[in-house]
């Protein structure tokens, strides 16, 4: 029997709907079970922490359990292939950090490709990076400490908290961008490299904020400057280093991803939950205690976000010839 032309179309653009109509209504079914979200990070950290306040203001509103599950190893990988493994149900979502960006190109060879595998859903924070120094360096500006550093050219160690991470990438761009000659010393974590630093064994750092901010405030180091783009709540009297060196910026960006292919549905109910919860009074002041700023993206613009940096540090690690530990 054939169809009339009309209503052959008619039917055509029905089949062809389908799909959306069946990812909407999936999304609209979820969740009706506990999501997992995994953090390739220790349990008690600052970006731990982030995932447990957003998640417990989520598991309030979806009416499911948000579990936390910490999967540190291989430089924040074994997380990113546990969630790439999973299915793509909206079950399984990995703890998204800037970290990821760095890895694509640190490591010469990944099971994975983050870009490709891992769907971006939502931003939750930005914890700062503060550039810190021995209060004995005679430097009270990011200025001050340039020149003081091209005039004892190979004299200063300027420590981070791991070869590869962010602080590492921060403190390569700073020698790039200054022309500065530092020798850089890797800790493992923020916690001896302060130490360190009170000793006087090292004269200037990058840290992360909330590691650094009681030894800020006690008066025991000095902060010079903060690397993102605005100052922070957290130290609104100290400048950022693009007032010092214009376009200057690095973003310590956390946020949730999915396996790719999760039903666009599903992305959107996540997206609009997460950010609801990012503008919740009590989890914004949660996190400013942490030191962090919440990040409300579209899953585009997190994507965006995700591409820029991906370029920026592979432009960094391939011209300082950085390699994992």
């Amino acid at each position: 029997m054939r169809l009339p032309r009309r209503r052959f179309l008619e039917l055509a653009a029905a089949a062809a709907a389908l799909p959306a109509v069946s990812s909407l209504a999936h999304g609209q079914a979820y969740p009706t079970r506990p999501i997992r979200i995994v953090v390739g990070y220790p349990a008690g950290g600052s970006t731990d922490l982030v995932a447990r306040i957003v998640g417990q203001w989520v598991s309030e509103r979806l009416g499911q359990p948000i579990v936390i599950e910490n999967k540190p190893g291989a430089g924040t990988n074994l997380a990113a292939q546990i969630v790439v493994a999973a299915p793509a149900d909206g079950y399984t979502l990995l703890f998204a950090a800037s970290t990821y960006a760095i890895n694509a190109t640190l490591y010469d060879t990944l099971p994975y490709n983050f870009q490709r595998d891992i769907a971006p859903v939502a931003g939750l924070a930005e914890l700062p990076l503060v550039m810190d120094i021995n209060r004995s360096l005679p430097a009270n500006t990011l200025a001050e400490f340039i020149a003081y550093a091209k005039a004892n050219p190979g004299k200063i160690n300027f420590a981070s908290f791991g070869v590869g991470t962010i602080a590492h990438l921060a403190i390569e761009l700073f020698r790039l961008t200054t022309g500065v000659e530092i020798v850089h010393v890797p800790y493992r974590g923020g916690a001896l490299m302060i130490t360190d630093m009170l000793a006087g064994r090292i004269q200037a750092g990058i840290d992360a904020m909330p590691n650094s901010l009681p030894h800020i405030r006690s008066g025991a180091v000095r902060a010079l400057a903060v690397l993102p783009a605005m100052r922070t709540a957290a130290l609104p009297d100290v400048p950022t280093f693009g007032e010092t060196l214009p376009g200057f910026e690095v973003s310590t960006w956390s946020g949730i991803g999915a396996p790719r292919g999760t039903a666009g549905g599903i992305i959107t109910i996540l997206n609009r939950v997460i950010n609801a919860a990012l503008e919740d009074p009590e989890v914004k002041t949660r996190i400013a205690d942490v030191g962090g700023t919440p990040l409300l993206y579209a899953p585009a613009e997190f994507g965006a976000v995700i591409r820029a940096d991906t370029e920026k540090w592979a432009k960094v690690i391939r011209s300082a010839g950085i390699k994992p530990e």
